[in-house]
């Protein structure tokens, strides 16, 4: 079947950064299709063998379809691995590197910055990402919004728009108005910072009265919370209810089972986002607070990342989800994360993938829409050019994307 590339979408870039263009329509997913494939793993820890997938309008209509006598009512993935597309709970899709190289901060064209983030999103999906949480800045929405409602090419993407970060001086109230506020901005959950950045110390930010507030707030206006915590901060915002924990370095493991008593996501990163900061040392440092010394920190603890996510991984009931905090240098390596997972906090294979699929879906809100094949979810799907099980690195080699039933990547031909 011939992938379907549709130039339309980029007419919205236009629209987003003010040119008057006119009503755009998200290109239609193809006719019913079915895939035929004879390795499948399902999402939440299943392996499916010889399914035929059917698809139409967007969705998946069963895993035992009809043999189509239509060529192209066929996209033959056998000799591959198909799953669902891939969910990444906490990117930075503002996040990238301007014409000099260097880490963007001020000085660019909108259409620059629109472009870049564009181009992030791109790469994203190419690597196998369907959907992904991008929570740093309001420039997500109208990405968000093209891709979502004029078919523009990226992984659905939900935003925090930007973080709240206040300090322990500001009054509950304060922080309950600005958790409206995001909502009425459009957020589609509530990002928190309640610590410092690693780089100068990783300490407290806010209490846990606060984190209760803000927390609370959150839910009472149909929002789901995730926070930057370090520390004891882990264990505080576990207990103050909120729902997805980011980081954790340096917390313990009465800080991990407070987060499994509370029901919390817990989301380490141990396998991109500091080596790419790393690798980018020079790119970074001089420019939003980066410095030598604090990337002196991040390599230096570098195994207190690995430690905290091995803990969480060997906790019984811990709900230990996918995410990179992928920034510039890292979009399109996401799966690298996998790598990491396994290699640093001994998860398995399965159970790594498995997190960014049901697990994920999970977290956000979305289980009964993505993260499975199964009939009635949306036909994200993905293929690996290897066996992920016996080698990860397949991770690395995706040929085949679709998303929401539209084909953007077939790179592979019918192998038997």
């Amino acid at each position: 079947m011939r992938t379907r590339l549709a130039l339309i979408p980029f007419i919205p870039l236009a629209s987003a950064l003010g040119a008057q263009v006119g009503p755009v329509t998200a290109p239609s997913p193809p006719g019913p299709v079915t895939i035929l494939s004879d390795r499948a793993l399902d999402g939440r820890g299943g392996v499916l063998r010889d399914a035929r997938i059917g698809v139409s309008q967007g969705k998946i209509t069963s895993l035992s379809a009809p043999a189509s006598t239509e060529p192209s009512a066929t996209i033959d993935l056998r000799g591959y691995t198909v799953l669902p597309g891939w969910i990444d709970t906490h990117v930075h899709l503002d996040s990238h590197f301007d014409r000099t190289g260097r880490i963007a901060t001020r000085g660019e064209s909108p259409a620059e910055a629109a472009l870049a983030i564009a181009d992030n999103a791109w790469v994203t999906l190419m690597a196998g990402f369907t959907t992904v949480q991008s929570v740093g800045a309001p420039s997500e929405a109208p990405l968000r919004d093209m891709i979502r409602d004029r078919g523009f090419p990226g992984p659905r993407v939900l935003t925090s728009l930007s973080p709240i970060s206040p300090d322990s001086s500001v009054p509950l109230d304060s922080l309950r108005a600005l958790v409206r506020r995001r909502k009425a901005q459009g957020a589609d959950l509530i990002k928190i910072f309640a610590s410092k950045s690693e780089r100068v110390g990783a300490g407290p930010t806010i209490t846990e009265e606060q984190l209760h507030a803000l927390c609370d707030e959150a839910k009472a206006v149909g929002l789901r919370s995730m926070v930057h915590a370090y520390r004891s901060q882990t264990g505080a915002a576990a207990r103050a209810g909120c729902r997805e924990l980011e980081h954790a370095t340096y917390s313990t493991q009465a800080d991990i089972d407070d987060a499994v008593k509370a029901g919390a996501y817990i989301s380490p990163q141990v396998g991109l986002v500091v080596q790419n900061y790393l690798e980018n040392r020079a790119r970074y440092v001089g420019t939003g607070g980066f410095t030598d010394e604090g990337m002196a920190i991040m390599e230096r603890d570098l195994p207190r990342d690995f430690e905290i996510c091995a803990i969480a991984v060997h906790t019984t009931g811990a709900k230990v989800v996918f995410s990179t905090d992928a920034t510039a240098g890292a979009h399109g390596r996401n799966a690298d994360e996998f790598l990491g997972r396994v290699q640093h906090c001994g998860q398995t294979p399965m159970a790594t993938l498995v997190s960014a699929n049901s697990l994920a879906a999970e977290a956000m809100g979305m289980s009964d829409q993505i993260g499975l094949l199964a009939p009635g979810y949306d036909a994200d799907i993905i293929a690996l050019d290897g066996d992920p099980l016996t080698d990860l690195t397949a991770v690395r080699r995706v040929v085949f994307v679709m998303r929401g039933g539209v084909v953007y990547k077939w790179a592979g031909a019918k192998r038997k």
